[in-house]
């Protein structure tokens, strides 16, 4: 699979309930309630494969329906998916508050996604990607952190560039700072893709360049890409440029997704051409056009189908 992206981690179910009005403890309000495919590795997978590369994704999921609509799911969007049945959990799934001003919390259920094995990796397959993607949600447990770590060990002797999310700061708060980086740290990481929060956290710092510059002490070897939402967001410099790149207008509907988004488009840009600068910014323009659309997958409309296109005919031989 020469070419391709691989992405080891998570796919569950998104229950969506978005409210009209502040939602107050004992109240009652209207809103809307939906479900709709997520998981933060499944989404960037998506998200990668939309913006033109050949993307696999491999998960773990239950023998259910939710098991069979995920399959589906991957089918329909082209992403080549390596899925490994549990027999004793259930497929995962999510609870997505979005509040009346388009922020989003999340109630993470342990599902099959958080039961994958080293043994169940398809490794022979792995061994040939150009780039593998993981996420902060497969260290916070085991046996999902031991998988991870082996599919890094496994594409980096294969020579494929790893890319790290650290997917949520509430979460790295909880088992600590010098514990999570301890885990993550020694991956080979290539790329990091924190948001602000998760930065700040990692970092002890506030500032967004400081944020930068001192993730990429504590992570040797990566570069780093801050995910700065409404603000853009800042890339460590390296041969390609550096520093803020900046933000595409939006309206905020929800924010579900956007950061999966970000780096899936990111990841799609860079494997073509190595420019950090320029697949920021196009990451910056897809992630903006997700915050103004319900779910972490809306289906691209025909203007963003065009921009998508465009910027991946810019480097076709």
């Amino acid at each position: 699979m020469t070419g391709s992206l691989w992405v080891v981690g998570d796919y569950a179910w998104d229950v969506l309930i978005r409210t009209n009005t502040e939602l107050l403890a004992g109240g009652d309000t209207y809103g809307e309630v939906g479900m709709a495919p997520g998981g933060a590795s499944a989404n960037a997978a998506v998200w990668a494969r939309r913006c033109g590369v050949h993307s696999v994704f491999v998960g773990k999921v239950g023998r259910d329906r939710l098991a069979d609509l995920a399959e589906e799911d991957l089918a329909a969007e082209q992403v080549e998916a390596y899925l490994v049945r549990s027999e004793t959990q259930t497929t995962g799934s999510v609870a997505v508050w979005i509040d009346h001003t388009g922020q989003r919390s999340m109630v993470s259920g342990k599902g099959a996604d958080h039961y994958l094995l080293p043994s169940e990796l398809p490794r022979r397959e792995l061994a040939q990607a150009q780039a593998l993607l993981l996420n902060g949600w497969s260290f916070f447990t085991n046996p999902p952190r031991a998988a991870s770590r082996e599919a890094a060990r496994i594409a980096k002797a294969g020579a494929a560039a790893v890319a790290f999310d650290p997917a949520s700061f509430q979460l790295i708060e909880s088992i600590g700072v010098d514990r999570f980086v301890a885990g993550t740290a020694d991956l080979g990481i290539d790329l990091l893709f924190p948001n602000y929060d998760e930065g700040r956290v990692l970092s002890g710092q506030r500032e967004p360049e400081r944020i930068v510059d001192a993730l990429a002490e504590r992570y040797p070897g990566a570069r780093v890409i801050l995910k700065l939402d409404a603000n853009g967001a800042w890339v460590q410099r390296g041969p390609d440029g550096g520093g803020p790149v900046a933000p595409v207008e939006s309206r905020l509907l929800d924010a579900t997704g956007a950061g999966d988004a970000f780096v899936g488009a990111f990841l799609s840009q860079w494997m073509r051409d190595g420019d950090a600068m320029q697949a920021a910014r196009f990451a910056t323009g897809v992630s903006a056009w997700v915050i103004e659309h319900l779910g972490a997958r809306p289906k691209p409309d025909a203007g963003l189908v065009a921009r998508i296109e465009a910027q991946a005919g810019l480097h076709q031989d």
